[in-house]
């Protein structure tokens, strides 16, 4: 879309992650994120599957053990939202 931002996935043992204009990043349910620096000009485009909406949560007490019975309920894509049937995504993602 525009600009780049440096984001931190996975918790405190994750990985951060530098992506710009044309990158993709491909979320499953559970995984934390977060952005730890932007260009002035970012922008980024968000989607679900279809029947399916996100689950915000902030690592705040009380949210489990909902969450986790939240992130278990989350069905893997059918297709690669990029690459179609072909793609790695269904395959990562399990």
């Amino acid at each position: 879309y525009s600009g780049w931002v440096k984001a931190h996935f996975g918790g405190p043992q994750g990985k951060i992650v530098d992506a710009k204009i044309g990158d993709v990043v491909i979320v499953p349910a559970g995984v934390s994120h977060k952005n730890l620096e932007q260009s002035t000009d970012f922008r980024c485009v968000g989607a679900y599957p279809k029947d399916q909406s996100w689950d915000m949560n902030y690592g705040r007490a009380g949210e489990r053990p909902q969450t986790d019975v939240n992130i278990k309920n989350v069905f893997p894509p059918k297709t690669d939202p990029v690459f179609g049937k072909s793609g790695p995504v269904k395959r990562l993602w399990e």
